[in-house]
């Protein structure tokens, strides 16, 4: 059996005020830190020793892994980073009021851009005072890597070579992994995973700051065919609660 914890970072400043952030390098808000830290002990609690973490290279993933690691008294163990696990890109809707955004183009038209598997939002334009795409963090990437804007279905495409070849390994290795990631790189994972369809992959709302238990096989694939949030390490109802307010989220 392979041991794997899926947790979404804990609320950031630009999720407090409603932004569309993607790949923009906002910080844990006051709440997210109290609910990385809320996550580590549930982790704590449920005797979840985490051997290895994985995250994106934006601060709220990472400082989220720091707060859970620290409430496991686990600072020591290995980060691995890499922008595979970064958050969807929101091209040109980056740092735009999810609300405002909606009464301009219309609820369905965002609703498309957000939870649709395959259509992008429009790619960024490279006057917007957001775009993160010449960050020094990806100059190492070729220029046609980066993208301009990503669909659900381009996050899982550039999701899976690291799941293969960063993540399998460690839990081959009998590790226990935490990867602490974003929304819509989760639900990337959690596709593959559960082998959840592209319609219904667009419904899936995670929390944040809530640790999902994955019990694998030997093929890697869940012992025990669950819904994601059932899953939960810790109180199932107030993940469900936050998981709601996700959902509810204006746009």
């Amino acid at each position: 059996m392979s041991t794997l914890v899926l947790m979404r970072h804990g609320e950031s400043e630009w999720n407090l005020a409603n932004l569309f952030t993607g790949w923009v390098d906002a910080d844990l808000s006051e709440r997210g830190r109290a609910e990385a830290s809320a996550g580590g002990r549930a982790l704590q609690d449920a005797g979840l020793l985490v051997d290895v973490v994985h995250t994106s290279v934006l601060v709220r993933a990472i400082r989220t892994a720091q707060l859970a690691l620290d409430e496991l008294g686990r600072a020591w163990v290995p980060v691995r980073r890499s922008w595979r696990l970064n958050e969807r890109h929101y091209g040109d809707l980056t740092g735009l009021d999810k609300k405002a955004t909606a009464e301009r183009y219309g609820t369905d038209q965002v609703h498309i851009w957000r939870r649709s598997y395959d259509v992008p939002p429009p790619p960024i334009d490279p006057a917007n005072p957001h775009n993160p795409n010449a960050d020094p963090r990806y100059r190492a990437l070729a220029p046609d890597v980066v993208p301009a804007a990503e669909c659900l279905k381009d996050v899982v495409e550039r999701m899976l070579p690291y799941w293969y070849d960063e993540i399998v390994p460690d839990l081959r290795a009998g590790l226990v992994v935490l990867v602490a990631a974003h929304g819509n790189s989760l639900r990337a994972l959690v596709k593959h995973l559960d082998g959840i369809g592209d319609d219904e992959i667009s419904e899936l709302n995670l929390p944040t700051g809530v640790p999902l238990l994955y019990e694998l096989d030997d093929g890697l694939r869940p012992q025990h065919p669950a819904h994601p949030l059932e899953r939960v390490v810790g109180d199932p109802e107030a993940a469900r609660a936050a998981a709601a307010a996700v959902a509810r989220q204006a746009g």
